[in-house]
């Protein structure tokens, strides 16, 4: 009887201050906004200050998929993937296209003659992931390399990261305020139609209003390409999902509080810079 009221009497631990995305909310602010800041000043500061920033990123998030892909026994040669990676970012910001593909040729190379040093065992297993990570991580990457060396290539970026930021918040507020109806309740139970449609209005407001103002373009092309991005960013998440559903994990990594790992902040970015980039080509010929 004693033993019983001493348990109940016993202070109850104070639940984390999450949010109803399952987040530390102030955290997950406080982190994104040094970031914003951190991104924009080395972008209009000097440009190539911020091919340094996403080199960075890159060489992060690689090793945090590097030790994700390792819990189900698969081992990434991660310095060719790394060296490589840099070399793809690198001549993507300082020789375009031709040079970006050129370097990811090579670093295939590099990593299929790399990794016959391990022997047999896993060979097609582990180089197939290199190349993968190769691909998602520095390659698609490279996009917004491409788009920072051209012509306002500063704003240019800045509404790339403008239309990400609006899918997200548009999206998290509205799902908040109205979500009732998840949109793939398998893969990320948080996300909703409502949210999906708030994701929605707010990039293609911001892209009709920037590409007006900014790059002088036409509304409707703005409205189009925040529509594209919602698209493409919504399916990077939900692929990121899947991939972290597969290895049995809720982060790539802790590296920023409230938001995981550099890879769970590049998930939704990663496949749409080259979006944007391709976009901006067709609508900006002038």
């Amino acid at each position: 009887m004693t033993s019983a009221v001493k348990r109940r009497e016993q202070p109850v631990a104070e639940p984390k201050a999450t949010g109803k995305a399952g987040r530390n909310l102030p955290a997950a602010i406080g982190v994104g906004l040094g970031l914003g800041v951190v991104i924009v000043a080395s972008l209009l500061v000097v440009k190539v200050a911020f091919l340094a920033v996403v080199a960075l990123a890159a060489v992060v998030a690689l090793h945090e998929l590097s030790v994700a892909l390792k819990e189900r026994g698969v081992s990434l040669p991660l310095i060719p993937v790394a060296v490589g990676g840099l070399g793809i970012l690198a001549a993507a910001y300082f020789s375009g296209e031709g040079a970006q593909t050129a370097v990811l040729g090579l670093t295939v190379v590099a990593i299929l003659v790399w990794r016959l040093a391990d022997g047999a065992d896993g060979y097609l297993r582990d180089t197939t992931a290199a190349v993968f990570a190769v691909v998602y991580v520095p390659f698609l990457a490279g996009f917004a390399m491409l788009l920072t060396a051209q012509d306002q290539g500063a704003q240019k970026v800045l509404l790339f990261l403008l239309l990400v930021v609006c899918n997200d918040t548009g999206g998290y507020a509205a799902g908040v305020l109205f979500g009732r109806h998840p949109m793939a309740p398998k893969i990320s139970p948080k996300k909703s139609w409502e949210g999906l449609t708030g994701s929605v209005i707010t990039a293609a407001v911001a892209g009709a209003a920037y590409l007006d103002l900014v790059l002088h373009g036409k509304p409707w092309q703005g409205a189009v390409l925040g529509v594209a991005v919602v698209a493409s960013a919504t399916l990077g998440d939900l692929c990121e999902s899947m991939i972290k559903r597969d290895l049995g994990i809720k982060d790539m990594g802790r590296l920023l509080p409230g938001h995981g790992g550099i890879m769970d902040r590049l998930d939704s970015l990663l496949p749409t810079a080259p979006i944007v980039y391709l976009l901006l080509q067709l609508f900006l010929k002038h």
